[in-house]
Parts: structure tokens; C-alpha cells; sequence
């Protein structure tokens, strides 16, 4: 998959229009103009470099920024703002960290997204699920290939498209 089409079908999922990709991208730390965004938006050929319209920091600035604009900037103890994480350090590592950060935007529960894949005709089990969301450090730690990320976000189309906004979504 190619980093924007991650960001398609996000947009597709949960109805986002320009001007809230816009203000995302924003809360991301990254500010485009709409020309920019068309741009970032537009489908990539499949031969194309997995970053030729958006690069992962990117994608990743549009994620931490999808997760504020849903549960609001996490702070410290004392109240302060705490700065957003880049955890796409390589390409390997893009379709696990966009789970993760889709799991803490939306408080999905593992079970969410063991439903999300199971509409879209793929079963993981708990324990695989578990692997993936890991830290990459840890021993059990599972790198995800492109065919769950895409019947995840297939199933999360699937579960919204009609219902109206995102705080629609199934607890």
C-alpha cells in the first residue's frame, strides 16, 4: 500500500471532508494548503514509491493528529502537553504503528479489530493481534504486511460508511 493510500481510505472511512483533513494535518504539526492536499489525495499509480505523495513522517504527523482531534492532546502529570511520537522510523514499521494509532484514536478494543477484519473476510486471532501491536522491541512482536492493514480498513469502511459522523462508530 502506498502511505497515501492509507490516508484515502481513512478519508473515505469516516467522511472526512477538506477542510477537516486540513485542520488534521494541522494538529499533526504539518500545515497544507488545499492545492497541497488535492494533491496528497490523489491516487497513486502501484508501481509508484510507497512515499512519492506523502513520506511517513508525514502520514504520521495526519495520525497523531487524527488521534488529538478525537481524544484531545494527552498531557503530563502536571498538566503539560506532551509531544507526539514518531514511531515510523522505517517503512517496515508503517502498517503496525497506523493500527496502533488508529486503536488509540478511536479506543478500539482488540475485539473492534478482530470484528473490523472478520467483515472484511480475514480472521486474526487475539494472540496474532496481540503481536502486532506490540512494541517492535519486544520478542513477540509481529510485523504486519499490507493484506490486514487493507481488510482492516475495508472493515472499518464497511462498519461506517452511511452511519453519518465518526462518534456514530460502535463501542
Amino acid at each position: 500500500m502506498n502511505n497515501n493510500d492509507i490516508l484515502i481510505r481513512l478519508r473515505y472511512t469516516f467522511d472526512i471532508k477538506d477542510s477537516d483533513m486540513l485542520h488534521i494535518f494541522d494538529l499533526g504539526g504539518l500545515t497544507l494548503s488545499l492545492d497541497e492536499l488535492r494533491l496528497i489525495m490523489k491516487k497513486q499509480d502501484l508501481d509508484t514509491e510507497r512515499d512519492q505523495a506523502i513520506s511517513r513522517e508525514n502520514l504520521e504527523r495526519f495520525l497523531n493528529g487524527f488521534i488529538i482531534s478525537q481524544r484531545g492532546v494527552k498531557v503530563d502529570k502536571d498538566g503539560q502537553a506532551l509531544p507526539a511520537t514518531f514511531d515510523m522510523i522505517s517503512d517496515a514499521l508503517i502498517n503496525n504503528v497506523t493500527i496502533k494509532k488508529l486503536k488509540i484514536a478511536m479506543t478500539y478494543t482488540t475485539d473492534h479489530l478482530q470484528d473490523f477484519l472478520a467483515q472484511a473476510g480475514k480472521t486474526v486471532s487475539s494472540s496474532e493481534l496481540s503481536a502486532i501491536l506490540r512494541n517492535k522491541d519486544h520478542r513477540n512482536y509481529k510485523p504486519v504486511g499490507d493484506q490486514i492493514l487493507r481488510n482492516l480498513l475495508k472493515g472499518m469502511a464497511l462498519e461506517y460508511r452511511g452511519k453519518g459522523n465518526v462518534s456514530d462508530r460502535k463501542s
